[in-house]
């Protein structure tokens, strides 16, 4: 049997979560190691300054005590797999909110795939990309477009293989939409989004000042050559996009040198 190993950054108790666990359960054996609190746009991180505890909510469902998504893979695969059962692939998500464009470098949930391909384990990122109504809309939507999606390229994978050289992982970016409103898959690149600045300060009842950081709207730079991201989820497609870890910038290496 396949073992299949899924953390998210949204905490043990999302819906999302309980969402992937129940597409993929028919393809495998599913541990699942996730944070015990959210831990959205923590980044590739690894806890370094405290200790960390495997917390067991069910059978093979565990919450790691304030741990990270990265440390979640980090840690199962020492503690709950041995080197001769290692996970066939990890999957993280289902992520409530969009991971495409540069915003895959602030993910949690790009981050546990990040990690698990360092770790030399197939990986697989899942996104659901709210709507214009925001992200209640997701919840009503059930997930269902995002639990087709992750059962059919998980079993592909599963069957004939990963399709991606070492240390590059799937990134899935699913529409707000039905199954039966998808238009279907596109391989894209990853867009190149324009970024805002909504930090608000507030004042607590002692006067004292505080910030909270808001959310931006998805806007990009429009590429002619080759569909990204964004565009493929507003024309109604999933997004599949290969990523890799190497962030090399090669064109610029020549140019470099002669600066130098």
């Amino acid at each position: 049997m396949k073992r299949i190993l899924v953390t998210n950054d949204d905490g043990y108790e999302s819906a999302g979560l309980r969402a992937l666990v129940e597409a993929l359960r028919p393809l495998g054996h599913v541990t699942v190691v996730a944070p015990s609190t959210e831990k959205s746009a923590c980044g590739h991180s690894l806890t370094l300054t405290r200790p960390l505890r495997f917390v067991a909510v069910d059978d093979d469902w565990f919450k790691l005590d304030d741990g990270t998504p990265s440390d979640c893979v980090y840690l199962a695969k020492h503690a709950l797999f041995d080197e001769r059962s290692l996970p066939d692939l990890v999957v993280s998500g289902i992520n409530k909110g969009a991971n495409m464009g540069e915003d895959i470098t602030y993910s949690g949930t790009a981050s546990a795939a990040m990690e698990a391909v360092l770790q030399g384990i197939p990986a697989v990122a899942v996104s659901q990309v709210c709507g214009s109504h925001g992200c209640r809309q997701v919840d009503e939507l059930g997930y269902e477009l995002a639990k087709e999606t992750a059962f059919r390229v998980c079993k592909k994978i599963l069957e004939g293989g990963f399709p991606l050289p070492e240390r590059r992982f799937l990134n899935i970016n699913v529409p707000p939409l039905r199954p039966s409103e998808c238009r279907g898959v596109k391989v894209t690149k990853a867009g190149f989004r324009l970024y805002g600045n909504d930090a608000q300060v507030h004042r607590n009842p002692r006067g004292e000042e505080y910030y909270w950081l808001g959310l931006h709207p998805l806007r990009w730079v429009k590429d002619e050559e080759m569909m990204c991201d964004f565009e493929a989820i507003k024309a109604g497609y999933v997004s599949l996009t290969p990523i890799q870890l190497d962030l090399t910038s090669y064109t610029d290496l020549e140019s470099l040198e002669a600066w130098l």
